[in-house]
């Protein structure tokens, strides 16, 4: 079937990425703006994976917002709910000096645009584990806006995380869209791929690509966004 609605992948996919790098960066800048609150930097870590893995194992009870913030709560106690417009600041200010730990490919702007400019709808299905100030500002390191996307997911307004298909199933749901008519575009062999799981094609951008399972990258359409325009485009 045609494709008529490209769904994209953020980090590593549009944004080039060494995520060991970024996050070690993003967390060293996040520990240095709440360290005067007394958070101990190693135990603020700790937590933030803690809520990261709380909201991968959301259920669809309740927002990934409110499943992180329940976790970090739990860890810190009700009081710390208090700082929540600490990290407000943060990402509004001080996350922004994380794009030195990113790379930059304006093919990956160029295809967005190109795919659009064919008549396609797109969406940006980056892992909600992120508020929509954060994935706001990594799009516009793409070279992009939020409004080139149909919808963009973020922590506040999805119930689910990759590799999760409930997590796909629910973006279809709010677009309206079939499996079948969509692609989704990724750099992970298990979350994005997951999204084949509901009828989508699934095509693999691989300069930053992860395989931890080790699996045949040739299963799958794969190469750079010069390939990808082709395979969607013709």
């Amino acid at each position: 079937m045609e494709i008529r609605n490209v769904l994209f992948d953020l980090d590593g996919t549009l944004l080039p990425m060494d995520m060991e790098e970024f996050t070690g960066g993003y967390f060293k800048l996040l520990t240095q703006k709440l360290a005067p609150r007394g958070y101990d930097p190693r135990q603020l870590i700790d937590a933030i994976w803690a809520g990261t893995a709380a909201m991968v194992k959301n259920d669809g009870s309740r927002t990934n917002e409110a499943a992180f913030w329940a976790k970090f709560a739990q860890i810190f106690g009700e009081d710390a709910l208090k700082d929540m417009p600490l990290f407000e600041e943060f990402y509004a200010n001080e996350f922004q000096q994380a794009k030195k730990f990113c790379g930059f490919n304006p093919l990956a702007a160029e295809a967005v645009r190109t795919i659009r400019a064919s008549g396609r709808r797109v969406a940006l299905a980056t892992n909600p584990i992120f508020p929509a100030a954060a994935t706001e500002s990594r799009l516009r390191w793409v070279g992009l806006e939020p409004s080139d996307f149909e919808l963009y997911t973020t922590y506040e307004r999805c119930r689910y995380c990759k590799p999760n298909v409930n997590y796909y199933q629910d973006i279809l749901d709010q677009l309206e869209l079939r499996g079948a008519e969509c692609l989704m575009v990724g750099n992970d062999m298990t979350e994005d791929t997951a999204a084949a799981e509901l009828g989508m094609q699934v095509f693999l951008i691989t300069d930053c690509l992860i395989n931890k399972q080790g699996e045949d990258v040739n299963a799958w359409p794969h190469g750079g966004f010069e390939d990808l325009v082709r395979f969607v485009c013709g």
